[in-house]
């Protein structure tokens, strides 16, 4: 029922978990996708080597360096002409106690996971414009809307995002171009192994969980691809939790 014949994409953080699966759901759409990696080239690598198609490329990019994003978003236009679908994915979650994070550490998860999201819409958005046509999907979480202690900067973070969201949603509607979020809850990646790798904490996670499962990748892709798709043309603006129910709000 999903198509996406000869629409351009673009995923930032690609080349694992969540935007590995948005990666591999688009292209079984018919999409042409483009998606960015930082540091895991050989993850990177081996997606492309798996999938075999004309219509996958990878690009590697720093989401914290503002020069980098603009010229490696150049490269991207340069290849595709146009990017009709945005999924700002990449990220990062790191741990410290309010009283002893470092300004560096705040500053770098801002900067990965909401200033970058800002700059490389900035950038799409005036190809949208011109085309009429946009769809831009964050992956924010559950921590940008309930907060999440020892993690301030990283829910500070997806909650900026959120908020971008909304107010995006608002500002581009009239040039057809939906903005929406998709909020995780836990999701099993490499992101979050090391939690989940502790047996109590695993055992807690699920506790939380009414459907007492934690999410695989695709599981959160596959809503990425709703709100990319025809189906969800009359949405804008909405928050969609994608947590097992554990946090039930939105």
């Amino acid at each position: 029922m999903i198509s996406l014949q000869n629409i351009n994409v673009l995923i930032t953080g690609g080349s694992r978990g969540i935007g590995k699966a948005c990666v591999e759901i688009f292209l079984k759409a018919g999409a042409n996708v483009a998606f960015t990696f930082h540091s895991a080239k050989n993850a990177a690598d081996k997606l492309i080597t798996n999938n075999e198609s004309s219509k996958l490329k990878q690009y590697k990019m720093n989401l914290a360096d503002t020069f980098e994003i603009e010229k490696v978003i150049g490269f991207v236009l340069k290849d595709f002409g146009t990017i009709d679908i945005l999924v700002n994915n990449a990220g990062i979650w790191k741990e410290a106690a309010i009283d002893q994070m470092k300004i560096d550490e705040w500053n770098e998860t801002m900067n990965v996971n909401l200033t970058s999201t800002y700059l490389i819409t900035k950038l799409l958005v005036p190809g949208m414009k011109k085309n009429n046509f946009g769809r831009i999907i964050n992956i924010a979480s559950t921590a940008g809307q309930r907060g999440e202690a020892f993690h301030s900067h990283y829910a500070a973070s997806k909650g900026g995002m959120i908020s971008l969201t909304k107010s995006l949603a608002s500002e581009l509607g009239k040039h057809n171009i939906t903005v929406n979020c998709v909020a995780p809850g836990w999701v099993i990646t490499d992101m979050t192994t090391d939690s989940l790798n502790d047996s109590a904490t695993y055992k807690k996670v699920l506790t939380d969980i009414p459907l007492n499962k934690i999410a695989q990748p695709e599981e959160i892709a596959g809503p990425v691809l709703f709100l990319a798709s025809n189906l969800a043309s009359h949405i804008t603006g909405e928050i969609l939790n994608v947590n097992g129910g554990s946090v039930l709000c939105g």
